[in-house]
């Protein structure tokens, strides 16, 4: 099985990790294996399993496939999930979860017409099995966009709690932005479920919520919960990364192989579709006296005759906006470059969207740009993953094998 790179510090520097394996983790939704890129060789991984024939093969080219199942969460069962892993690790769909799903959330197990979030509901299934075999994981991370805390007037976010109360979880919720470890901004939510067998080590829960991971939507979502509910929840302590993130320009090829820059009369197209505001971004860029790297989207936006049209919009503070997939209406991200009074313009190269998710630029990305863009848009940032890890889910993995290892004895 191939090593894992562990990402470090910003998730630009990578190295061969030393790491003895110590646990074991499954993998849903897999995508690309950001999950477990971020987990690192201290983590082993059991089995994996993603519906999406690209991100299967990705997955497969850079981790192997001994373990990958590529197909419909719904078809698996727990004779596929090799014995007891430390963690399962979801991050399920979130289309319906935000505006490019219409919000439609989770629906509930047995609906007609389910949703792609409402895969939740069959991996859960499986977890419920492996509870009723008695080897269930003692830890399990849910991953998905700010939109489940607000879905279905919150609903959705209670259903999910629900679960994992009735299946003997303790549980708390974090919004981590990915601006915290690099140049993307990319905030999202991730559930933390550690069963009620599982001892909880000295510092990792909290008596009052943090206020850089727990944002006033989050603790309105966890204060709508009744009391049976907040009787279970915790609020993990979860510190402060300690470095600063690289700078974007610091990211950016200078002749990418997927894109070209735009010719000249294309970019003057781009910046005559800007408001003045943005147009005077790009002025003060250009008077900035340092090579100053921004991100644009083109968005739709109510015109003066109360029509529609499209603008050009761009930010020049050193982060670039959430990488998405270009499903459900959304733009693929411009680059803006300004060098004195030079200005140029491309798309964001499928390899620039990978350094902005974490990976090493020894990840091997789909030959075709789309299928690499869309595979970074649709991870998780491998840093976040990484800090997560080092700071409460290997303590809580210990911990649990403690009491497993007490309990045998």
């Amino acid at each position: 099985m191939r090593s894992c790179y562990v990402p470090r510090g910003s998730g630009l520097r990578f190295e061969i990790s030393k790491t003895v394996t110590a646990f074991s983790f499954l993998e849903f939704f897999a995508g690309g294996g950001m999950a477990r890129a971020g987990l690192g060789d201290g983590w082993t991984c059991r089995f994996a399993n993603d519906f999406d024939p690209m991100k299967a093969h990705a997955y497969a080219e850079n981790w192997g496939s001994d373990h990958l199942v590529c197909g419909d969460v719904a078809a698996l069962t727990t004779a596929q999930l090799p014995g007891a892993a430390d963690l399962a690790w979801a991050s399920f769909p979130c289309q319906d979860l935000s505006l490019a799903g219409d919000y439609r959330g989770l629906g509930r197990p047995g609906d007609n017409q389910a949703t792609r979030s409402g895969t939740f509901w069959a991996f859960w299934r499986l977890i419920e099995g492996l509870l009723r075999e008695g080897r269930a994981p003692p830890l399990v991370v849910l991953e998905n966009v700010a939109g489940i805390l607000t879905a279905n007037a919150g609903r959705d976010f209670t259903a999910v709690c629900e679960v994992l109360a009735r299946s003997g979880y303790r549980f708390g919720a974090v919004l981590m932005d990915a601006r915290s470890f690099l140049p993307q901004s990319r905030p999202r939510v991730f559930i933390i479920a550690a069963h009620e067998s599982v001892p909880l080590p000295p510092g990792v829960v909290a008596a009052e919520p943090a206020a850089r991971w727990c944002t006033p939507a989050l603790r309105a979502a966890q204060a709508r919960l009744d009391t049976t509910l907040q009787a279970r929840w915790l609020w993990w302590a979860i510190p402060e990364p300690q470095e600063s993130p690289v700078q974007l320009a610091d990211l950016l090829e200078d002749e990418p192989a997927d894109v070209s820059w735009h010719r000249p009369a294309e970019t003057a197209k781009l910046l005559a579709s800007m408001t003045e505001v943005n147009r005077g971004k790009v002025e003060a860029a250009k008077a900035a006296g340092r090579r100053m790297a921004g991100t644009l989207y083109r968005r739709t936006r109510p015109a003066a005759d109360g029509g529609r049209v499209v603008r050009a919009e761009v930010r020049f503070d050193d982060v670039a906006g959430c990488l998405r997939t270009p499903a459900g209406g959304s733009s693929r991200q411009k680059l803006l470059v300004v060098d004195g009074q030079k200005v140029r313009s491309r798309l964001m190269s499928g390899r620039e969207a990978a350094r902005l998710m974490g990976l090493p630029d020894s990840y091997r990305l789909p030959a075709r740009y789309n299928d690499a863009y869309h595979l970074a848009g649709d991870g998780v940032a491998v840093p976040v993953v990484r800090h997560l890890a080092a700071t409460l889910l290997e303590p809580l993995a210990r911990a649990a094998q403690g009491a497993a290892d007490r309990a045998a004895a």
